[in-house]
């Protein structure tokens, strides 16, 4: 026990830090490990845990809000951020009623670290090789960006898919296992996955990853979009399609939305990403460029500090939204179509699609 919190201090203080969360939080959280994920130390193996943290709600129909974090290793930021927003959590189910009314009315599920083993290396991919945003079952419509978009060459090269016809990495199967089981029946649900290391402002990204195709719930995407630019009509993040980035192949988000589209097609479910904008930290620092892993992280404490507090704001909007979705979704036909069209001059201004009336 003594050499493990060592090793888990040294090498990995987020999954140190989530533990000591897990036990503040022992009688507010119910939590489960439904996988193990081994790294090698020294001449042993380590059997690094996959938690899985819940509260609020056990209605079997709650609106659910799902908080992802360190699916790639080297970008801690986005674990560290959601290990910030189950601080103050904790902290607040201490003193705070409104949180525990709020809590009541929905299901709040957070993988905080995907990748333990990739994080524990310090590294994108997992102990494999395998870039988990790369491995879902799935192909993209068109060509991708070499390289960038996923390659099946090798696990020596960056964003690497894994083997083709073979089973999905433990850590995605998992992923794919427990938020697909959480928002199966879902009609209402919405999940955010945390990362960096891609533009100088901070991304909200929905789906597709792997099509430049409008998404069929840009509808829905774009009444998010507005509901918070009304309500904090201040902010700073950028709303907008992946795919007007960059296109990939194998990305979990879209596997998952279309397993739960076909399933449950009057349902709603919005799979966003919020994508850190860190080169804006490298722009302030150059220091930043002599580090591998401090291309994705800040290395200032006060930055750390400033990125944590930042998204608070952004959970706390999103557990609100979820739970509230009836009033602001759009639920009937004319409704819908009109925000679709809205939605293509907002972000496909250039664009002809030919895509049919929603609904």
């Amino acid at each position: 026990m003594i050499q493990r919190i060592y090793h888990l201090k040294r090498a990995l203080p987020e999954l140190f830090e989530l533990e000591k969360l897990i036990q503040r939080g022992r009688h507010q959280l119910r939590v489960s490990v439904p996988a193990h994920i081994r790294q090698r130390v020294d001449e042993h193996h380590i059997d690094l845990p996959f938690y899985v943290i819940e509260a609020g709600s056990l209605a079997p129909l709650a609106p659910t809000l799902i908080l992802v974090g360190g699916v790639h290793g080297i970008e801690r930021i986005g674990t560290q951020v959601i290990l910030a927003f189950l601080r103050t959590l904790l902290e607040r189910l201490d003193w705070d009623p409104a949180i525990h009314e709020q809590l009541a009315q929905l299901r709040l599920l957070v993988l905080p670290i995907v990748n333990p083993a990739g994080m524990w290396r310090n590294q994108r991919a997992n102990a494999n090789g395998v870039d988990l945003m790369r491995n879902a079952p799935i192909d993209a419509d068109g060509d991708t960006p070499w390289l960038i978009g996923g390659q099946r060459i090798s696990r020596h090269l960056p964003w690497y898919r894994g083997r083709k016809e073979q089973p999905m990495e433990s850590e995605s199967q998992t992923l794919v296992d427990v938020v697909g089981t959480a928002i199966r029946d879902q009609p209402h649900c919405i999940s955010i996955d945390c990362h960096s290391g891609f533009g100088v402002r901070d991304r909200l990204w929905f789906p597709y990853a792997g099509s430049h195709h409008p998404w069929p719930s840009i509808a829905e995407a774009l009444a998010l979009t507005q509901l918070f630019e009304r309500t904090y009509p201040s902010h700073t993040y950028l709303f907008e399609p992946q795919s007007l980035s960059y296109t990939t192949h194998g990305d979990l988000w879209d596997y998952l939305y279309q397993r739960y589209s076909n399933h449950k097609p009057d349902g709603i479910y919005l799979p966003l990403t919020l994508e850190m904008g860190s080169w804006l930290w490298v722009k302030k620092n150059p220091r930043h460029l002599f580090r591998y892993h401090s291309l994705f992280n800040p290395i200032m404490p006060h930055r750390q500090q400033r990125i944590q507090r930042r998204h608070l704001l952004l959970f706390d909007f999103l557990m609100s939204a979820v739970r509230s979705m009836p009033t602001w979704a759009p639920a009937q036909l004319e409704q819908k179509q009109s925000l679709h069209h809205l939605a293509l001059e907002r972000w496909y201004p250039h664009e002809s699609w030919q895509v049919s009336n929603p609904g």
